[in-house]
């Protein structure tokens, strides 16, 4: 059970360092709005990413077989995100003052706002999918309720240890480089841009589920 466990949290962790648009705006969140809606937003963030691996663990079949329902997803995400990245880019250039950037500009609860974007992000369950694939392969994760239950509280932890880096660390940095929020909300921008960019290629290069 401890295998399992650490071996969730690894892999979560590591997932979570790669620059990207969920764990950068849990920087930009510590930074303009401080870390108590920093942790709501990425506790919004795990909590969806779980209920994706639960999903990726337990009905693997029926992700295969509904791989129409994840294509649809994945197009609305590089829609969103890309819509996202251009009016950020155009606020940030029209930006006179320091105001927060699109994403974070409105007064939607931080929790909420966390379930959303993760929620909008399908690029989670072929991750969990080829992962735990190898693991029950592997002989690492035995197909049943309890190790499911470790490998997700595992997985739960490396998650918010990957974002507990952007939050205290991205924080730091930004604050060390003394970036002003106009520069913090153009990279933003970029960095959706980017995600969409990335999503619209691993749709067409990669046109199954875990890329089969």
């Amino acid at each position: 059970m401890l295998e399992v466990f650490l071996s969730a949290l690894a892999i979560s962790f590591l997932g979570q360092l790669p620059f990207g648009n969920m764990n950068l705006t849990a920087t930009q969140l510590a930074v303009q709005e401080g870390y108590k809606h920093a942790w709501k937003y990425a506790i919004g963030i795990v909590l969806v990413e779980m209920i994706y691996l639960r999903l990726a663990l337990t009905a693997m079949d029926w992700i295969v077989e509904h791989e129409l329902i994840f294509k649809i997803m994945g197009w609305l995400t590089v829609a969103v995100f890309l819509a996202l990245g251009i009016l950020s880019l155009i606020m940030a250039r029209k930006q006179s003052t320091d105001k927060k950037g699109l994403l974070l500009n409105n007064k939607l609860d931080r929790f909420v706002l966390g379930v959303s974007v993760s929620a909008i992000n399908p690029a989670q369950i072929p991750f969990w999918f080829i992962w735990s694939t190898q693991l029950i392969q592997g002989k690492v994760l035995n197909t049943t309720f309890s190790d499911f239950n470790f490998f997700t509280a595992g997985a739960a932890v490396g998650s918010l240890s990957g974002l507990a880096v952007y939050i205290y660390g991205g924080r730091w940095a930004i604050t060390k480089m003394k970036t002003s929020n106009k520069q913090l909300n153009t990279f933003m921008g970029i960095v959706f841009i980017l995600a969409a960019l990335w999503q619209l290629y691993n749709m067409i290069a990669k046109p199954g589920i875990g890329g089969h």
